[in-house]
């Protein structure tokens, strides 16, 4: 049941970020619920950008930031206990509502026993469940109270369930410019006004860098022979990317390639950018707000394509194909990931400018879609759920 403030309890919020993108979605939302009520108290789990906003945070985010499958089994005692340990400090410390940001498989599993205790429980960020595992809809509306939806598809999903779930825009189109100066960035980057500029992006994890980037480098060695002055961009998300990505080039098949490493600053390298070659993920939506015209790839073993493949329930792989319902960027995923393949659709790209022109106008829509002040609206929902507002 939900309490009012009072001066013996102030408004207290709880926040539980488990990787680096819902620590900047968290600390972006804890500055618009301040902006809406200065008196507010956040606690849970936050890394340095919530530690930063002013979260109490009881563990460190770090401990719950683990990919990969052997890496989860070995530390999951550890996760497991953490989880309980949070359960057991925000039961007593009664939070007005609880917003688990991201990480469905740790918070959904918090926000169950919060709101079995009473405590009003949002999600911030729905899982995918309109690509696969869609029954997990049914479970997800009984585990918390709201699902903050990034996507417009989202919110019926949920309703059609029984549950409360709402629209808020993406955070990606409130913070890109809907209006890209291409030659600025150029001019930013030291790059050359009219020389082909491709972006390579194989992914934001060592085990996508190992099995795409070998593949985008060789698509960029096919594109060179065509374009000798042309120049790639490789923005890396983390460090252990990027370590990962200095040694394949160090290797003598790569030492000649024209390619420049970026630490982060995907957006500006996208902007900068004739065309994107994009590992299929979040990143291709970036790609797409940056103005960017893409071909979007993946790879993963034929044994675990074909068990994943029967339970995707959309006919495309992509972020722009899905969102604007129709194929306005080529997929090339599995056998048909081949290096020849995808310098063939990079380079049709860059010697097709009406049609580059036209996906622009596409990508342009979807901007306007889902721009939608995503902040301020997520603070509301969660302030009302905090105050008892149906």
């Amino acid at each position: 049941m939900n309490r009012t403030a009072t001066e013996s309890h102030p408004l207290t919020i709880a926040l539980c970020a488990g990787e680096a993108s819902g620590d900047l979605l968290g600390a972006h939302l804890m500055n618009a619920i301040r902006a809406q009520h200065p008196q507010v108290n956040f606690v849970g789990i936050g890394g340095p950008r919530m530690l930063a906003a002013g979260i109490n945070s009881l563990y460190e985010q770090e401990k719950l930031a683990v990919r990969g499958f052997v890496e989860v089994v070995r530390k999951l005692p550890e996760i497991l206990a953490i989880r309980r340990g949070l359960i057991k400090a925000l039961k007593q410390i009664r939070p007005h509502v609880f917003v688990g940001i991201d990480a469905p498989d740790f918070n959904l599993g918090v926000a169950k026993k919060l709101k079995r205790a009473g405590i009003a429980t949002v999600h911030y960020v729905s899982p995918s469940v309109w690509a696969w595992r869609r029954k997990r809809v049914k479970k997800i509306v009984k585990q918390v109270d709201e699902v903050l939806c990034l996507f417009p598809m989202e919110p019926e999903l949920y309703q059609q369930a029984g549950g409360h779930a709402r629209f808020i825009g993406h955070p990606l189109a409130q913070i890109l410019p809907q209006h890209v100066d291409r030659a600025a960035k150029r001019i930013q980057l030291k790059l050359p006004p009219n020389d082909p500029v491709f972006v390579l992006m194989p992914g934001s994890r060592v085990s996508e860098i190992d099995y795409m980037a070998p593949l985008f480098l060789q698509a960029a060695e096919i594109i060179l022979q065509r374009y000798p002055q042309a120049q790639f961009l490789l923005p890396m998300a983390t460090a252990a990317t990027r370590q990962r990505m200095q040694n394949m080039l160090a290797q003598p098949a790569w030492q000649k390639l024209p390619v420049r490493l970026m630490n982060a600053h995907a957006e500006m390298a996208c902007q900068a950018a004739d065309v994107a070659l994009v590992t299929s993920g979040t990143a291709t939506l970036e790609v797409a707000l940056c103005q960017c015209p893409m071909v979007i790839s993946y790879k993963i073993s034929e044994l675990t394509y074909a068990y994943v493949k029967h339970k995707i329930k959309v006919p495309y792989v992509g972020l722009p194909n899905i969102l604007l319902g129709k194929k306005v960027v080529p997929e090339l995923l599995q056998r048909q990931a081949t290096p020849q393949n995808l310098a063939d659709a990079v380079m049709h790209w860059y010697e097709s400018p009406d049609e580059v022109q036209a996906l622009q106008s596409e990508f342009a829509q979807l901007h306007q879609q889902l721009n939608m002040h995503t902040d301020e609206l997520a603070a509301q929902a969660v302030l009302q759920h905090a105050m008892g507002i149906k």
